[in-house]
């Protein structure tokens, strides 16, 4: 979704990590987030907040509020504007978005429309720096390789000025909630989404052939390979229904929905202009094109039903149907063919998706619950596109085991939650990124994630709380064979490639031990709030190798909020956001893409082989910070 500053018109955001409730999606697999978007204004109110920060971050924001009209009418907008230079050099971003929602309200039927979307234009900033680049002098944290052009006749590197990824959405929901009894509801919606964009590249020393290009003469030198401007573009829609049917008696809660959704989208590139290219016009711009059809429909029926006092059972049981084709030419070129490899995936699956739980409440201080869960998830176009079709991946299975307990009073409370996830054809991340800095995946046989999450919160006098959680997790692939590609003495790939075979490895992004804590200060009209994160060491791919290992980080970031009240006003606050206040110079996230040189290469490669580690970090922001005003009329 491109929707900057969506979390503005968002009354409730909840993530859950496990297989997810059908209500909240079809495909909820792993984790999901549902968001609730703000309810009306009873009275006519506005609102105006500006903030601004480091890197020249500028945000601002309007809404404005109908109120109630005619005791069944209301129009609820917003306006925003973000804009930033960024961290990392020439990392800027101008976003702007909307949102409009205008509902009917009755005694037993509300129906709401809405309409809500944005458009961007960012810098690339997605390929990292180079592991032996960042101890370099010349360079410095927030290098930048992404539209490198070369270096002009002083020495001074030169960047393409339009080195962009630009994108618009556009959102439509109409939404209805009718009462039939106090027992019986009816939820429908009806949903359509419009996506444009594309991302503009300089790219250095292409091969043409490679582009659809027919080489040309300069001078009587024929030019097979140069520097050329390439735009990927996309364009798609999407839409829908969905429904569902609410009943709650005494001891039975259920419902019964359904959902049936389609996604059409088109991918196709142009290269817009060759250096050195004699003639004014290119006599083949379009060097691949593909279409895309996704159908997705479910239908679920789930229970909670009290089959002894305070012991609840629970059930929920969805059947889901995909049909995906992809067809077209890819943006790789294939050797075999002499052309650009060929997309031709028709695929169906059918999926039966059961979950199951007890709950069991023995009093207001306790609670139990156990669950067991089954999900499956089909791949999506980049698994396709990013691999050819010996490699194209199949769908994963994911079983979810949990359990907990929680106990809370009006002081303190303390949960414990432990589960087992089995997965058989994980999507696993390989650490590795395409020419677009996403992350690439690929099917792994056995694989599992285990651990236990700890949560607490105190409040031992009315103005001061304090929040914690952390989680303990051993996560492992059972059997894992990574390829590492063999370059000759320029790095070039040879097309050949050697296997390394692993044994219960780490899953690549999986720290042990994740930790965070909230303290929260509140007293009159101030407040205050200290939060720190802990990640521990995390594996950028499934090797299990320290050299590809990224260290363990803790971070604290302090916010405070004043409100002061003015005669005429709902609310004058002032914030401030100081993140990172220790200025812990840290990296969140890297990429990994090893390779072998040739002359080192041979039939059986093993651990013991000498490998070029090509490493890749990204560098996060030391202190920073953010304060605004908001002003509520």
């Amino acid at each position: 979704m491109d929707v900057p500053d969506l979390a503005s018109s968002i009354e409730n955001l909840q993530v859950q990590r496990g297989v997810g409730t059908s209500t909240n999606g079809a495909g909820a697999f792993g984790a999901n987030i549902s968001m609730q978007t703000e309810n009306y204004a009873t009275k006519a109110s506005g609102e105006v907040s500006a903030s601004y920060g480091s890197f020249n971050t500028q945000k601002a924001t309007v809404k404005a509020s109908s109120g109630l009209l005619n005791d069944h009418w209301a129009i609820d907008t917003r306006l925003s504007s973000v804009t930033s230079d960024g961290y990392i050099d020439r990392a800027t971003a101008n976003m702007k978005s909307y949102f409009i929602q205008a509902g009917y309200y009755g005694e037993k039927t509300t129906i709401k429309l809405l309409t809500f979307g944005g458009n961007e234009k960012t810098y690339h900033a997605w390929d990292g720096i180079d592991s032996y680049v960042l101890p370099i002098p010349a360079y410095s944290r927030t290098y930048n390789p992404c539209g490198y052009m070369g270096d002009d006749a002083n020495g001074n590197p030169l960047y393409y000025k339009n080195q962009t990824d630009n994108y618009v959405q556009r959102n439509y929901q109409l939404l209805g909630v009718h009462t039939f009894s106090p027992e019986l509801s009816l939820n429908v919606g009806l949903h359509y989404t419009r996506g444009d964009g594309y991302y503009e590249e300089y790219k250095r020393d292409q091969s043409l052939l490679t582009y659809s290009l027919v080489p040309f003469s300069v001078n009587g030198t024929t030019v097979t390979t140069s520097d050329l401007v390439r735009q990927k573009k996309m364009g798609n829609d999407f839409g829908g229904g969905v429904f569902s049917f609410n009943y709650q008696k005494q001891k039975l809660s259920a419902q019964f929905g359904s959902a049936l959704n389609n996604y059409w989208g088109k991918h196709w590139g142009d290269v817009i202009w060759v250096k050195n290219y004699v003639g004014s016009i290119l006599p083949t711009t379009e060097y691949y094109r593909s279409k895309v059809n996704k159908l997705d429909a479910n239908v679920y029926l789930k229970a909670n039903y009290e089959i002894l006092p305070k012991l609840n059972v629970y059930a929920d049981l969805q059947y889901r149907h995909v049909g995906y084709k992809l067809q077209g030419r890819n943006d790789e070129w294939d050797d075999a063919i002499g052309a650009m490899q060929v997309l031709d995936v028709d695929k169906t699956f059918n999926f039966f998706n059961p979950k199951a739980g007890l709950f069991y409440h023995p009093n207001v201080y306790n609670d139990y619950f156990v669950s067991f869960a089954i999900a499956n998830r089909e791949p999506t176009r980049t698994n396709y596109t990013d691999g050819s079709k010996s490699t194209w991946p199949t769908y994963e299975t994911l079983y979810d085991t949990e359990l907990g307990y929680k106990y809370h009073n009006n002081v303190f409370s303390v949960g414990a939650n432990a589960y087992f996830m089995y997965y058989h054809n994980q999507l696993v991340l390989t650490g590795k990124i395409n020419d677009l800095g996403e992350a690439l995946t690929d099917n792994i046989a056995k694989s599992y994630r285990s651990g236990i999450e700890l949560v607490g919160s105190v409040k031992p006098v009315s103005w001061l709380r304090w929040d914690a959680s952390a989680t303990f997790s051993y996560n492992r692939i059972i059997d894992f064979a990574e390829t590492v590609n063999v370059v000759d003495a320029d790095w070039n790939p040879t097309g050949e490639s050697v296997t390394n075979l692993y044994h219960n490895t780490p899953i690549a992004f999986t720290p042990t031990l994740l930790g965070n804590s909230m303290i929260t200060f509140t007293k009159g009209n101030f407040e205050a709030g200290l939060q720190s994160v802990y990640v521990g060491k995390q594996f950028v791919d499934n090797t299990g190798k320290t050299d590809r290992q990224l260290p363990d980080y803790f971070l604290n970031n302090l916010r405070l909020a004043y409100s002061v009240p003015v005669k005429g006003l709902r609310g004058l606050a002032f914030t401030v956001l100081i993140n990172n206040i220790l200025n812990k110079m840290y990296v969140s996230n890297a990429w990994s893409s090893p390779s072998i040189s040739q002359n080192t290469a041979n039939p059986v490669y093993n651990q013991s082989s000498p490998v070029n580690n090509s490493f890749g970090i990204f560098p996060q922001a030391g202190r920073n910070f953010l304060a605004g005003v908001t002003v509520k009329f």
